[in-house]
């Protein structure tokens, strides 16, 4: 193998959430050590995952069918929709266990800085779905960042035209924090101390 094939390998691994440069190298070599079973596995169920998985067409979760599974789910409280911005913070209540209602995916945030504009979002879907369903409520489960809280006073300002509660979680989420790295309890307590925004 060529170093310059081992070298975008490893810029390939460094350019994943969590890794470096040092962690892409350590995971690169790693592979390395047992090719078959390791690279060739693991290069299968990549290309699994890519064909199988799809985003859900109602509220934006990946799963390997649309609507997904907590979508389709007729215990899930369908009047109740919880808004995250990525996937990643809608499995970090589900990881709980605590939420029985459905979920909507943004998709990220609203930055002027960074150009991420309204039409950027998931918001069109998530404004026909409480436009025609019978939604009570809207709890608004952004980040507790600067773009989150922003992001969360626009989905409550553009859902004021309809009869819908909409809340947020409760203070507590410390300032700068990010739902996926919350733990269980912290989740559970702001989801049942959610405020009116």
């Amino acid at each position: 193998m060529e170093i310059g094939l081992l070298d975008q390998l490893i810029k390939s691994f460094a350019k994943l959430p969590g890794l470096g440069p040092r962690s892409g190298r350590r995971v690169a070599l790693h592979l390395l050590k047992n090719k078959r079973q390791s690279m060739l596995d693991l290069s299968n169920l990549i290309k699994l995952v890519a064909e199988e998985i799809k985003t859900c067409s109602e509220c934006g979760n990946l799963d390997v069918k649309s609507p997904c599974g907590i979508c389709s789910n007729p215990l899930r409280d369908k009047q109740i929709i919880c808004v995250v911005e990525d996937v990643s913070d809608l499995w970090a209540i589900e990881r709980g266990e605590i939420f029985k209602g459905v979920y909507h995916v943004l998709g990220g945030t609203l930055s002027a800085i960074e150009g991420r504009t309204p039409d950027k979002l998931n918001l069109p879907n998530l404004v026909s779905r409480v436009d025609t369903n019978a939604v009570k409520e809207v709890i608004i489960a952004t980040n507790s960042n600067l773009e989150g809280q922003t992001t969360g006073f626009y989905v409550a300002d553009i859902l004021q035209p309809f009869n819908v509660k909409a809340s947020r979680l409760a203070h507590g989420i410390p300032i700068g924090a990010e739902l996926d790295y919350l733990d269980e309890g912290t989740l559970s307590h702001a989801l049942k101390m959610r405020q009116d925004y």
